[in-house]
């Protein structure tokens, strides 16, 4: 189904501030390259500030700061990839499934509880005990485990798996193949050289407002609890291990790996593949770059290398590495000149 709106009623839909024809009427939304007139674009970056001035689209989502051209129509708001986004929702509504309810294959065991409005898709497991609240859409071949607690709002995308024990908050979201509360990676090794497992005994705890990437691990603890503190989000292929703590509201890129009873406080970042040592502590407000290797603890600031140090000291050693060469030229201009003074 095609949506159109009028300018002002993207105004008032999403409290953007209008600059521009009210009655103007556009269709679509798209990348300030390929945009028509018929199109919602957007600026986030002032890097493409010559794309928004060469663009067709009929209306450009911009902030405040934003210079702005005669003749063209904008929303300003202080998140205009937050305000583009909500524009996009409002002319793709999501697709519901064609599956509604609970699917006849889905298997239930008698004592678990399941709340009002459950979706529950096909051959999706639910083993005893567990209590999934109000609202919570579980996806086709998803697995919870006995005792499984799940808040309200809650979605499992499919094939992830939830093992037994572990804790959900309200709207946590799942993505597809994301496992939980799998077991954390604990050996001894006997005078023979033999491995042998321990089991790990505890349960990990995803608050309020948690997203889980595809295929991320997040590992039990071996006694108490694995913990994800709300509002934090981790991408795809990620590997939390056994007694990790992540502190509210970080945000952790694909392919990064955090080994066990490491802790992070709050507003953390990490880019991709960053690995992190175990038994550390990560300050509040700590920004890592990518693919760094965090060693031991870090205040609060912004690092890079692996080992990770402050940016500023990886830049100053950027800088003279790129320069080694033509220090490596220098030195022999040098050593030639020496030879010749002792010559004489």
């Amino acid at each position: 189904m095609t949506h159109s709106f009028t300018l002002s009623e993207l105004a008032a839909k999403t409290a953007a501030t209008l600059v521009g024809d009210p009655t103007f009427i556009v269709s679509g939304v798209n990348t300030l390259d390929e945009a028509t007139n018929q199109d919602v674009s957007f600026l986030a970056n002032p890097r493409y500030l010559q794309n928004m001035e060469n663009s067709s689209a009929g209306v450009i989502c911009v902030n405040e700061e934003t210079p702005r051209m005669d003749g063209k129509n904008y929303l300003i708001s202080d998140h205009p990839s937050r305000l583009f986004q909500t524009i996009a929702e409002l002319f793709s509504p999501h697709l519901q499934s064609g599956f509604s309810g609970v699917h006849p294959t889905a298997v239930i065991h008698p004592s678990a509880q399941i709340g009002k409005n459950v979706f529950i898709g096909p051959y999706a497991v639910i083993d005893a005990h567990t209590v999934i609240q109000e609202n919570v859409s579980i996806g086709p071949h998803v697995s919870i485990g006995h005792h499984v607690k799940i808040g309200t709002s809650s979605i499992l995308h499919p094939n992830c798996v939830i093992r037994e024990q572990c804790i959900l908050g309200n709207r946590v979201i799942i993505q597809p193949g994301a496992i939980i509360g799998s077991c954390g990676f604990g050996y001894t090794t006997d005078a023979l050289g033999k491995h042998h497992k321990l089991e790990q005994l505890g349960i990990v705890i995803l608050e309020d407002d948690v997203e889980i990437g595809a295929n991320t691990t997040i590992d039990r603890s071996r006694f108490k609890a694995t913990i994800i503190r709300k509002g934090s989000k981790i991408d795809n292929l990620c590997q939390i291990a056994h007694n990790v703590e992540i502190g509210e509201d970080n945000i952790i890129a694909a392919q990064t790996g955090i080994a066990g009873s490491a802790k992070t406080g709050k507003l953390v970042m990490m880019g991709g593949q960053v690995g992190v040592v175990g038994h550390i502590e990560i300050d509040d407000h700590v920004l890592i770059a990518t693919r760094s290797g965090v060693s031991k603890n870090l205040k609060s600031g912004k690092y890079r290398g692996s080992p990770a140090i402050a940016i500023e000291k990886y830049n100053r050693q950027e800088v003279y590495i790129r320069k080694l060469e033509s220090f490596a030229e220098k030195l022999k201009t040098l050593e030639k000149e020496i030879e010749k003074i002792k010559g004489k």
